[in-house]
């Protein structure tokens, strides 16, 4: 599973012109939104997902408070747990163990996907932005797509811009195409 991970990101990568790394850290993002909301928890996660071999580790990150400090057990452990792990851990540190989500809910995988998704739209949305704002000003050819009233909907590229009535030269007829 892990080869086919690695190679659905390389295939969106070159189909999308998104860098592997963006995808990368919008996947782990929506995992950790995934799991807080699977296991409705707060709780200090992190995920971490090994660009060469695709798997994905899981870890949550507790506080190590005193004994009488103690209140939360989903975001604090007490320093005699914390010794028990490593006998150098100090109050102040933090522990951070790897946890394996056993079944990711219907609701949570779908949380992930949406936010994957958004941040692919986030990402191509940016790329385009930073393509076309060096261009402001500048005539540019395009193909006519749709009128709508007096407005004009043109292709240019991996975009569609707005050609509104204002804009285009009186007396002119336009054809879709």
């Amino acid at each position: 599973m892990n080869k086919e991970f690695i190679q659905a990101i390389s295939d969106l990568e070159k189909e999308k012109q998104i860098s592997k790394d963006v995808l990368i850290e919008a996947i782990e993002s929506a995992l950790v939104s995934a799991y807080k909301k699977n296991y409705g928890t707060s709780q200090n996660v992190r995920v971490n997902i090994d660009r060469e071999t695709g798997d994905i580790d899981v870890f949550m990150r507790m506080e190590i408070v005193e004994d009488e400090d103690f209140y939360d057990d989903m975001t604090q452990i007490t320093i005699e747990e914390a010794r028990e792990i490593d006998y150098r851990y100090e109050v102040g540190d933090a522990v951070e163990y790897q946890v394996t989500p056993r079944d990711f809910g219907r609701i949570a995988a779908q949380t992930a996907k949406q936010v994957v998704v958004q941040r692919i739209r986030e990402a191509e949305r940016g790329m385009i932005f930073d393509t076309f704002i060096t261009r402001q000003g500048e005539i540019m050819t395009g193909q006519l797509q749709r009128i709508s009233n007096d407005t004009m909907f043109v292709s240019i590229g991996r975009t569609e811009g707005i050609l509104a009535g204002t804009e285009q030269v009186p007396g002119e007829t336009y054809k879709i195409n």
